[in-house]
């Protein structure tokens, strides 16, 4: 029976996590970046700063419905500058009557002035006429054509939009680094920006190795086993906005697997392998990709790490491009893990995203947990706000190799190497999994 001393022992000789992380992104580098058309760009991450070239909005214009007119002609109409409604709320209380010169609509284009005692029926979005400084809502008229009468005053700017108010031209619209998101979209494009230069999204190509293996639609039974995991990662991938390609299952063939990894590598930014990490007769992938041939070590480095689940994993290069490849465990728990770990942070790197890491939280644990010396651990957990601020973070049964617990999940409980019981009642940091429901 193993002792506890033996265990610290054998942990020791592992790699601490971070170490090995810092190894593997420094590695990395983002890829080269694209000039993309504006309609193309949404959800990728911008490799310059951007800047605004014109003014939004580009001319004075109107913010509601309305009437454009001179504050100084309506301020009598209440009592001051206020929003206060006439005695009786209709014609013939305390009112303004103006006349209507014209109407202005989103597609007016011909400069107009008003003169006093006048004033404009506006759209919104319409160009404000000249000399005009506030709009008058619709509703706080009696909506007269040719002339009109106004029971409330509002506030001088009332309804109006100044040119270059909310951007001026030349603001800092985003930086590199920035996620393009939907509104940023809209941003540009009211800016009269449309092209912009973004790290494109990588490339990911996920390959589950294994004789045992076979494809979803059946259950597993003994000598066959579900390939569950290259269906997960490449969701996985997906959802951290690579261009996720599943190839499938490769049998523990030497010669089928370099061929199919160098043939991926002509559309490939990135290949992420799963299964055959250890060292048990089975495990093919370490053994073919660390195999050293003519003097020199094998494209692949892999390594026992300070994880738990799954402390093998791999990482190089293969093919005459040098496509980096990512190579995690075989047990669908401790892969999904390794991609949190490793993959996911590689494939953000490549993308010119910052952060590179999920955010965390620091939590409240809601009951006492016990973990391997000498190992980080990663374990599926529920993340709640507390009332009045905090967080807490309720451990999910079956620890971090339950597939029902990581697809139940919205955080992962993160406890350090030197942690083998973490108390009901303490602080502890987790990792915020981003579920969108």
């Amino acid at each position: 029976m193993t002792s506890t001393a033996d265990a610290e022992a054998a942990a020791n000789e592992l790699t601490p996590l971070a170490d090995y992380l810092g190894s593997v992104l420094r590695r990395l580098r983002a890829l080269p970046p694209l000039d993309l058309d504006l309609t193309q760009a949404h959800g990728n991450v911008l490799a310059e700063d951007v800047v605004a070239p014109h003014a939004f909005p580009a001319f004075d214009q109107a913010a509601v419905d309305g009437y454009a007119a001179r504050w100084e002609d309506i301020s009598g109409g209440g009592r001051g500058p206020s929003y206060i409604p006439a005695p009786s709320g209709k014609p013939g209380g305390r009112t303004i009557r103006l006349n209507v010169v014209g109407d202005l609509g989103a597609a007016s284009w011909r400069p107009v002035r008003l003169t006093p005692g006048s004033c404009f029926s506006v759209a919104a979005g319409a160009p404000l006429p000249i000399a005009a400084d506030v709009v008058v809502p619709v509703e706080w008229t009696d909506q007269g054509m040719a002339a009109v009468e106004i029971f409330r005053t509002p506030k001088r700017g009332y309804g109006v939009r100044r040119a270059g108010e909310e951007l001026p031209a030349g603001t800092l619209l985003a930086r590199a680094g920035t996620y393009v998101s939907p509104a940023l979209v809209a941003v540009f494009a009211a800016t009269g920006i449309g092209h912009v230069v973004v790290r494109p999204s990588p490339r990911v190509v996920i390959v589950a190795t294994g004789d045992e293996l076979v494809d979803v639609g059946r259950g597993s039974q003994p000598g066959q086993v579900v390939d569950a995991n290259s269906h997960a990662l490449t969701a996985a991938a997906a959802e951290v906005g690579a261009l996720a390609y599943r190839v499938g299952i490769c049998d523990d063939d030497p010669e089928g697997l370099r061929g199919l990894l160098e043939d991926q590598t002509l559309r490939a930014d990135l290949i992420i392998t799963t299964g055959g990490t250890g060292t048990g007769p089975g495990d093919m992938v370490r053994r073919i990709l660390s195999r050293r041939e003519g003097g020199r070590a094998g494209p692949v480095t892999f390594t026992d790490v300070a994880l738990y689940p799954g402390t093998a994993l791999g990482f190089g290069t293969v093919g005459a491009e040098e496509v980096p490849v990512v190579c995690l465990p075989g047990d669908p728990g401790a892969a999904l893990i390794g991609f949190e770990v490793l993959a996911r942070p590689a494939i953000q790197l490549l993308a010119g995203a910052e952060p590179v890491f999920r955010p965390s939280v620091r939590a409240h644990l809601l009951e006492t947990v016990s973990s391997p010396a000498g190992l980080r651990e990663f374990r599926p957990a529920h993340v709640a706000e507390r009332r009045g601020g905090g967080y807490t973070v309720q451990p999910l049964s079956g620890g971090p190799f339950t597939l029902s617990g990581l697809a139940e999940a919205n955080g992962l409980l993160v406890l350090g190497e030197r942690v083998t019981t973490a108390a009901a009642g303490s602080t502890v940091d987790v990792l915020l999994l981003d579920r969108r429901r």
